[in-house]
């Protein structure tokens, strides 16, 4: 299992999650910043546990986000 953590509120809208799993990430209309789709939300973070196959898309959302608030990490 892979858990998958975004802290939204710094969140400045690049995209580049969404690019790198559009079946996991969502552009808001509302205030521009990017959804963790399924994420449950705790104290202003997001969270979420997935499988292992969505590993190569995580990895490069959070490597290529340019605010460094998407964590990755198996368990």
């Amino acid at each position: 299992m892979i858990r998958i953590v975004q802290q939204r509120a710094k969140c400045i809208g690049c995209n580049i999650c969404e690019e790198a799993a559009p079946y996991r990430w969502r552009m808001s209309k509302k205030d521009g910043k990017c959804t963790l789709i399924g994420g449950t939300e705790k104290k202003g973070f997001f969270s979420i546990s997935v499988g292992d196959d969505e590993w190569d898309d995580q990895v490069k959302a959070a490597k290529h986000c340019p605010v460094n608030i998407i964590k990755i990490g198996k368990f």
